[in-house]
């Protein structure tokens, strides 16, 4: 048997969930955000300063995140719960799968169509709709020049990931504000067309609540990884995110592994027209 606090509740790469863990220990598991990358090189860029390089690539952003309310495309999530390695059962023992329809209105209003939502299996958690909201929304996370106000990006270095040279810049808040939440991490930006081609961080900040001496809630985030691909030739948007973490709670560990894709992107024709400013992508040669 586990114990309940009055209220628990954790973020997968950003969505709340309310959970009861069990007191057995489990395995690291860590989010790979290094997966098919070389080593980093902490070198600076050539012919371009990185300051230029953050007002193109967050001028871009701005443009991707409004034109992907023009496309319709389906979110597909998975989250699971899994078991020690050493345990009598290793593997999973809960899951919760849920395929959606997405589209926006004409005033950029997400509308939603459930397709496929089986009855879960999770049993260490309990999703909330405010849960399902955070997933949908900040696991495709973009920095727009909006944005900059907020955040301090840093200049790291350059990198080989997959088959593309990127330059790499840490992100963090300047300053958290009481009941907001922000992405702190990562960002890959492809050397040829300055876009953001990978993110990999975590949503801050982490917040326990304490009542005479007891936890009375743990909002503990694990690290999540977002991948981008170019649709259309002309914009990058997210199609595949995954947290694999082992998030420790003063009731024990608990192994969380999320998936959520992002597919069948489609445009509508009448709403893609190239808007005012935009700078047209090429694929790089």
């Amino acid at each position: 048997m586990c114990m309940r606090h009055t209220r628990r509740w954790l973020a997968l790469g950003a969505g709340l969930v309310v959970f009861c863990a069990l007191a057995t220990p489990a395995l690291p598991a860590q989010t790979d955000c290094e997966k098919g990358a070389d080593s980093m090189r902490a070198v600076p860029p050539q012919g371009i300063s990185p300051q230029e390089i953050i007002e193109k690539f967050t001028a871009r952003e701005s443009l991707f995140k409004a034109q992907r309310k023009n496309y319709t495309f389906t979110q597909d999530v998975t989250i699971q719960t899994l078991r020690p390695m050493l345990s009598a059962k290793p593997g999973v023992d809960g899951e919760y799968r849920q395929v959606i329809e997405v589209s926006f209105d004409e005033h950029g209003k997400r509308l939603e169509r459930v397709t496929f939502a089986p009855q879960t299996s999770l049993l260490r958690i309990t999703l909330t709709p405010e849960d399902l909201e955070d997933i949908r929304e900040r696991s495709s996370f973009a920095l727009g020049t909006e944005d900059l106000p907020v955040y301090t990006v840093r200049y790291a270095g350059r990198q080989h990931v997959d088959q593309l040279e990127t330059y790499v810049f840490e992100v963090a808040p300047k300053t958290i504000e009481h009941g907001q939440h922000y992405f702190q991490g990562r960002i890959w930006v492809e050397q040829a067309d300055l876009v953001v081609v990978k993110t990999c961080g975590k949503t801050v900040p982490d917040v326990i609540h304490v009542k005479k001496g007891r936890r009375t809630a743990e909002n503990i985030h694990p690290t999540f990884v977002t991948y981008r691909e170019e649709i259309d030739g002309r914009y990058w948007f997210p199609t595949y995110s995954r947290s694999d973490d082992t998030l420790n709670f003063s009731t024990g560990s608990v192994h969380i592994r999320e998936t959520i894709k992002f597919l069948n992107y489609q445009a509508s024709a009448s709403k893609t027209q190239p808007v005012r400013g935009e700078a047209m992508t090429e694929k790089p040669k």
